[in-house]
């Protein structure tokens, strides 16, 4: 086009009328639910729909309402892991980690929400939360630093200087005692 050569790929979703062949409704979405799982597959690619493949997308799509009203209900939690000079054996610093605690479900893997998060964008004010949390609890604490990990979605987010200085003067946090990892 105009002199430019162009890739087009295609991933493709397959559903198949079962049952009733008169619910369109049900093909339509079923076709798009097997075209999510062949993108998510890595493009390029054709998948046929399955029934687990709907139970698995409700799943999903439960957790990731359950994820937002956890940041809104004060469900998350940061724990603080201690990091050790190993010259002096003396505490130096700690790690803030992320840690949900669901009403029901219990304590919640980080491995099995961070991803979510990320794809759906919450880490942003999730990180937000945690490096707001870290740094007024760490002034409890004089003589330590503290470690915060950033997500790479936050670390590409353009409000990141900004979010990090504001956190800084709100909580009057010396920034010598904060360090950010990826």
């Amino acid at each position: 086009i105009d002199g430019h050569e162009i890739y087009v790929g295609v991933s493709i979703g397959v559903a198949l009328p079962e049952g009733d062949p008169n619910k369109p409704e049900w093909l339509l979405k079923s076709a798009d639910i097997a075209l999510y799982r062949a993108k998510q597959a890595g493009r390029g690619t054709t998948r046929f729909f399955e029934s687990h493949m709907d139970t698995e997308l409700q799943a999903r799509k439960a957790l990731e309402y359950d994820l937002r009203q956890a940041l809104l209900k004060n469900e998350l939690e940061v724990y603080y892991q201690p990091l050790i000079d190993v010259k002096s054996n003396e505490v130096v610093a700690v790690e803030a980690l992320l840690r949900w605690h669901h009403p029901i479900r219990g304590l919640v893997a980080p491995g099995d929400f961070i991803q979510m998060a990320e794809e759906t964008g919450l880490i942003v004010p999730i990180g937000e939360w945690v490096l707001n949390t870290a740094c007024k609890q760490i002034l409890e604490w004089p003589n330590l630093g503290v470690a915060v990990n950033l997500s790479p979605i936050q670390f590409k987010n353009r409000d990141i200087v900004e979010t990090v200085k504001a956190v800084l003067v709100n909580t009057g946090l010396d920034p010598n005692r904060l360090e950010l990892e990826i």
